[in-house]
């Protein structure tokens, strides 16, 4: 290769584009290191007019083709333009993690070190930090943790469903506890924080999903006793019984809220249905509730759970109750 470069050196660099592309990260590169590989500064720049055969992508940043950038490619231009230091974070570094529960976004966050003086451009917003975590490889790419990406994403959202969705998946796969991502909020800003902290706040009291989480809140308003959520519960032999999704052991009462998507294929549907077989076989009363309901409908939800509650209360309890997961 040494040859091919400095034949370009010398000016037949349009000869050898196969070694630029080899230089390049994704065919992204700076205008600086083609220099270095005998491309005039000049000629990078008239090349990504418009017609020519590359394209402009951020400041002294080339795509060295001329058509519309992957978000691979945009991803490895963000972390040129953030520099040797920067790190891919919020919902970008979360889909490179392996989490799901990510909306669309226009702009990718990079954090770069406070001394750093480099500005947001176009499609990239530029996070200056003195709280710089350590680097995790992934896909080649210079990410976050896990813990700080999440974070750095749903610090920027107004919206209280995409931030409980993306936390309980986080939490629920086992890939952070609420007590790190409380701790990495601590040591951070504040800007941005509040509605993190009341997601994580629903999500330590057993709340593993959005539904769970506007499910709590109705529990939580109806006056009824404290429930517990995402308990086993056994009977008085220990036999496994069940995982309600909020359980009152006051008197025996499980609550389920059952989504079409996740309960009613045929293979959810046997599960419904044998979940509910041993309810009834235990002396269980079970309320279930859709999802869509507990929005649509919250005071009928309350005066449901109301009501059984009432009827369990007149019925002797049943010889059931719940234990901590690890104890399942």
């Amino acid at each position: 290769m040494r040859g091919s470069i400095d034949s370009m050196k010398r000016g037949t660099w349009a000869a050898h584009t196969d070694e630029l592309v080899r230089a390049s990260r994704n065919s992204v590169i700076r205008v600086q290191k083609l220099q270095a590989l005998g491309v005039p500064e000049g000629t990078s720049y008239r090349r990504c007019q418009p017609g020519g055969p590359w394209r402009w992508l951020l400041p002294g940043i080339v795509l060295l083709s001329n058509a519309q950038p992957t978000r691979r490619q945009q991803i490895e231009a963000a972390l040129l333009h953030g520099g040797p230091e920067a790190l891919l974070t919020g919902c970008e570094a979360v889909r490179e993690h392996g989490l799901r529960q990510i909306p669309e976004i226009d702009r990718i966050h990079i954090l770069v070190p406070q001394g750093r003086h480099i500005r947001s451009a176009r499609f990239v917003a530029v996070e200056r930090t003195i709280h710089m975590p350590e680097a995790v490889q992934r896909h080649a790419l210079r990410l976050a943790p896990l813990d700080r990406a999440v974070l750095d994403a749903v610090r920027r959202w107004r919206r209280t469903d995409p931030v409980r969705a993306l936390l309980a998946e986080a939490v629920q796969r086992g890939r952070c506890h609420p007590g790190q991502l409380l701790a990495e909020l601590d040591s951070g800003s504040r800007r941005g924080s509040a509605l993190p902290r009341q997601v994580l706040s629903e999500i330590n009291q057993g709340a593993r999903s959005v539904a769970e989480a506007i499910g709590l809140r109705i529990w939580q308003a109806s006056g009824l006793p404290a429930a517990v959520w995402n308990a086993p519960v056994v009977d008085g032999d220990g036999r496994f019984i069940a995982v309600p999704d909020a359980w009152c052991d006051e008197v025996a009462m499980a609550w389920e809220i059952d989504s079409f998507e996740w309960h009613f294929n045929a293979r959810g549907y046997a599960r419904t249905v044998a979940r509910n077989t041993r309810y009834a076989g235990a002396g269980i009363v079970v309320v279930q509730t859709l999802p869509s309901r507990l929005r649509d409908d919250p005071a009928g939800v309350t005066a449901e759970l109301r009501a059984a509650y009432r009827a369990a209360s007149t019925r002797p309890r049943p010889p059931v109750r719940s234990v901590p997961s690890n104890a399942a």
